[in-house]
């Protein structure tokens, strides 16, 4: 019994320096890590984000299904995570894309509202990957 109760006080201190590992910088889910470009992955994730979504000038179209709301959610993950890291020129830009997938992010957003953020979101999405160089 006495070797069970030290084991069980030594455990956590054991584990706990297992989980320090070779990397002191924190990992992100997707992947990713706070040393990446912050150009690449805000543009990464407009472009992913893109893929579920209508081409520019078909707004109106749009199904804002679960996935859709999924991927501009994560779109506005990384965004908050790496935007106040763009280039100056960028920071309005990335507040936009930042605010928008914010607000598509919810499900109980009127759909003529979704219509008039996923418009502003494309603007400022199109600008940040024109001057990220994607």
């Amino acid at each position: 019994m006495k070797r069970f109760a030290a084991v069980a006080l030594i455990l956590p201190a054991l584990l706990a320096g297992c989980q320090e590992g070779a990397s002191s910088s924190r990992k992100y889910s997707t992947g990713g890590d706070p040393t990446d470009s912050p150009c690449d992955r805000v543009v990464s994730a407009i472009g992913y984000a893109g893929l579920m979504l209508e081409p520019k000038g078909q707004e109106d179209r749009q199904n804002f299904e679960d996935a859709v709301i999924g991927r501009l959610a994560e779109a506005h993950g990384i965004t908050s995570e790496f935007g106040d890291r763009l280039p100056g020129s960028l920071r309005e830009a990335a507040e936009t894309v930042r605010s928008t997938t914010g607000a598509l992010s919810k499900n109980d957003v009127p759909r003529e509202r979704q219509v008039a953020l996923l418009r502003q979101y494309r603007a400022a999405a199109d600008r940040i990957v024109a001057e990220c160089g994607g």
